[in-house]
């Protein structure tokens, strides 16, 4: 199979009478695609930023739908856009009590199993723990080195110029994620215990060093859009792997 990767050589092309059939698209832009007349049986798409745009299918606007149907499916999803404090505890109650069921409900011999180019559920877990870390302990708490070493940072960190020398070379074993996971759920959990309407009004840098300003709370929406994020993922993935 030929792979095109860092290419602009097909922004703005037409293509008539083409075949993509089993192709796969990863970390690329098709924004404003338009398609005419198309074969899309089992068309699957899965994009993390959908929710910010649009995606019309037979000049309906899904993405409501698919919201809509995702809130349906994981009941407190709608809660990671909570305003309030209250709404927050209980998105993320409700985020872990999910989650609980997932790692309670696989078995040993899928906890590293995973799905071609997708990550297995010690690696979401270990990418969870990052997110905690680099939100709260860094972007809430401002810790200066907020990162866990056995964190699972998201791919081309590298490229960035991120240092990847905090983190452990080497898996660590299932139990040692299980217990730095439940560390950084408590985190969250006693933070949120405590947090008023004007801490999440305060204003906190991006802890990956971008532009945006966000708000405490801000910071917080991100963890549980992180948490209900890979929650789909890792549960679409076991499913097929079952």
């Amino acid at each position: 199979m030929t792979t095109y990767s860092d290419t602009t050589e097909f922004e703005n092309a037409t293509f008539v009478k083409a075949s993509f059939k089993g192709a796969t698209l990863r970390f690329s832009d098709v924004s404003g695609v338009t398609m005419r007349s198309v074969d899309v049986d089992g068309l699957d798409i899965d994009s993390h930023d959908l929710f910010f745009g649009s995606l019309f299918v037979n000049g309906v606007d899904v993405v409501p739908l698919v919201d809509a149907e995702l809130n349906r499916q994981f009941p407190g999803r709608e809660l990671q856009k909570a305003q309030t404090v209250e709404g927050l505890r209980e998105g993320w109650v409700a985020v872990q009590a999910a989650w609980q069921t997932t790692v309670a409900d696989t078995p040993p011999e899928l906890v590293d199993a995973h799905v071609e180019d997708e990550w297995s559920l010690a690696q979401t877990l270990r990418h969870l723990i990052l997110a905690t870390d680099a939100w709260l302990r860094g972007g809430i708490l401002r810790i200066q080195q907020p990162f866990h070493e056995i964190g699972l940072i998201f791919t081309g960190a590298d490229e960035m110029g991120f240092d990847m020398s905090i983190f452990r070379a080497d898996p660590p074993a299932y139990d040692e994620i299980l217990t730095v996971r439940a560390d950084r759920q408590q985190l969250v959990t006693d933070f949120l215990a405590t947090a008023t309407a004007e801490l999440l009004a305060e204003e906190r840098d991006d802890p990956w060093g971008g532009d945006w300003r966000p708000s405490v709370g801000d910071c917080v929406r991100v963890i549980l859009e992180e948490e209900w994020a890979h929650l789909r993922y890792i549960r679409r993935d076991l499913a097929r792997l079952r």
